[in-house]
């Protein structure tokens, strides 16, 4: 998934969690362990099958915690959960979502390096057009998978 190795991933979380005067807990790093070796943004329930030692109540708190400090990403959904994956920023992976509308599925796709090059000029010039700042951007296409039609 482009996240590097684990002590490079676990110092970096270390050092967004201390920046943002939290600690990096047990129940912290099982969980940005388990979202490093997914194949994609997955459910709380998802993240719960893979890793017992982890509570519902405690993964709500710890996931809300890191992505406060830019640890994780949460894709809302069309269906009842959201979805969750490292931020960009941890794993120097940038990518883009395909969000079905009908069943909530999220799958990760990247687009040519001039295509992206591309897109962040017209967005910059979008931003600053409308006096905004941007610090990056995040694409999600929503439509219909194949199962969904």
């Amino acid at each position: 998934m482009g996240t590097g190795d684990a002590p490079e991933l676990n110092d970096l979380v270390a050092a967004r969690l201390d920046a943002h005067d939290h600690r990096y807990t047990r129940g912290r790093r099982a969980l940005v362990e388990a979202l490093a070796q997914s194949a994609g943004p997955v459910t709380i329930s998802e993240i719960l099958s893979r890793d017992s030692s982890l509570s519902m109540s405690s993964t709500y708190r710890n996931l809300a915690v890191l992505e406060d400090a830019g640890i994780v990403h949460r894709i809302v959904t069309s269906d009842e959960h959201a979805r969750y994956e490292l931020d960009d920023a941890v794993t120097e992976w940038h990518h883009h979502h395909l969000v079905c509308a009908g069943c909530g599925t999220v799958l990760d796709f990247t687009i040519p390096d001039d295509l992206e090059a591309s897109l962040n000029r017209v967005l910059r010039r979008v931003a600053r057009a409308n006096g905004f700042t941007s610090e990056h951007h995040r694409l999600d296409l929503i439509g219909r998978c194949q199962a969904c039609g």
